[in-house]
């Protein structure tokens, strides 16, 4: 992976951190963390995932602060390099938000993200 020496692969709010950590501690210790990756969808092109982990591949980028843990899957890691996910609540709907650097362009709902190809992010 594309890493610079002391900088983390992504990076956390404390609204994500207060969320990654309530979804840890609702599992009875099973969840070691929230696992990201992408998959091929939506209209833009890719799709991020998220699902729970039990436990953590050897490949897998491992991002540990104040309590909550993701993990990055391999295929994943070089798109979502300098990435802030967040967690935001409004009226209507709640979720994680990413703030990826590395993205071109994003489909009308926000569910489906392209790249930007041939550039350094």
């Amino acid at each position: 992976m594309f890493a610079i020496p002391g900088k983390k692969a992504v990076s956390l709010t404390p609204a994500a951190v207060a969320q990654i950590k309530s979804l840890m501690q609702g599992s009875d210790g099973r969840v070691k963390g929230l696992k990201l990756g992408l998959k091929k969808g939506g209209c833009a092109g890719m799709e991020y995932t998220m699902e729970f982990a039990e436990t953590v591949d050897s490949h897998d980028e491992v991002i540990e602060q104040d309590g909550a843990c993701v993990m990055i899957a391999p295929m994943a890691q070089m798109f979502l390099f300098g990435t802030e996910i967040d967690y935001r609540t409004s009226l209507l709907e709640s979720g994680f938000v990413f703030n990826n650097p590395n993205v071109a362009e994003a489909c009308g709902c926000g569910e489906s993200i392209s790249f930007k190809v041939g550039e350094e992010a």
